[in-house]
């Protein structure tokens, strides 16, 4: 049966994507805030999808530490659902992206639109400099901005480097921006590169928020701490 489910799913997932881009392709030149609703509306589809053919439904923990928005969120990152999810629950976030992402066709169109932060990694510093503009034009438009320290997908249980995009984040940032860390463990249900969608309800946590202040050094140990001791948890 989880196998059938997931066939479904893997055919439900892109036919979702595509149908909405070209139903919608009209506001490829809207505004950022009406493109974001888009996202709204493709987020939740994918939530009714996984919940209806998969039986993945998720719970959302620690929402008193969301302090009033914008705010950076710093996310574990396990699973395409993580991309997913915070379109339906925070209003027009900014993700940072690989820039590649920026060319796939119609999807590219819109994360364009909806005002993304494309980041290219081979850029060196430049690429950091330019990382730190877009983040505080989109902070100082109220918008919240997501990034993944890690820099790509790990499986459940597995513990790498933090990338230093969110360390130059954060030593720009003012003083009463936070990041809010975040530990899902999302890979359990939907893993990365993985086929099989496996039942049972995602778990996320938001986590204390830290404001800034600290070090480079005391930051990063402080957030990946707090993500991965939490994350190892669920």
């Amino acid at each position: 049966m989880i196998i059938i489910r997931s066939v479904l799913f893997n055919i439900y997932f892109p036919l979702w994507t595509y149908t909405l881009a070209i139903v919608a392709s009209p506001f490829y030149l809207a505004p950022q805030h009406i493109a974001s609703k888009i996202g709204h509306i493709w987020s939740t589809g994918i939530m009714i999808g996984l919940k209806y053919i998969c039986s993945i439904t998720y719970e959302r923990h620690g929402l008193e530490n969301l302090p009033k928005e914008p705010y950076v969120i710093a996310c574990k990152h396990q699973s395409a659902w993580d991309t997913a999810i915070f379109l339906k629950h925070i209003n027009g976030p900014a993700y940072i992206l690989k820039k590649s992402l920026m060319n796939v066709p119609l999807f590219g169109r819109y994360l364009k639109t909806m005002c993304m932060i494309p980041v290219d990694r081979d850029g060196g510093s430049a690429a950091l400099k330019q990382l730190q503009k877009d983040v505080n034009d989109r902070l100082e438009k109220g918008r919240s901005v997501i990034i993944f320290p890690e820099g790509t997908r790990t499986a459940p249980g597995e513990r790498v480097k933090y990338q230093p995009g969110i360390a130059f984040i954060y030593k720009d940032m003012k003083e009463n921006i936070p990041v809010v860390p975040v530990a899902l463990n999302s890979g359990k249900f939907w893993g990365r590169n993985s086929f099989k969608k496996n039942p049972g309800v995602i778990k996320m946590h938001y986590l204390e928020p830290i404001y800034p202040g600290l070090d480079r050094k005391e930051f990063i140990k402080k957030l990946e701490d707090a993500i991965e001791t939490k994350s190892a948890q669920l």
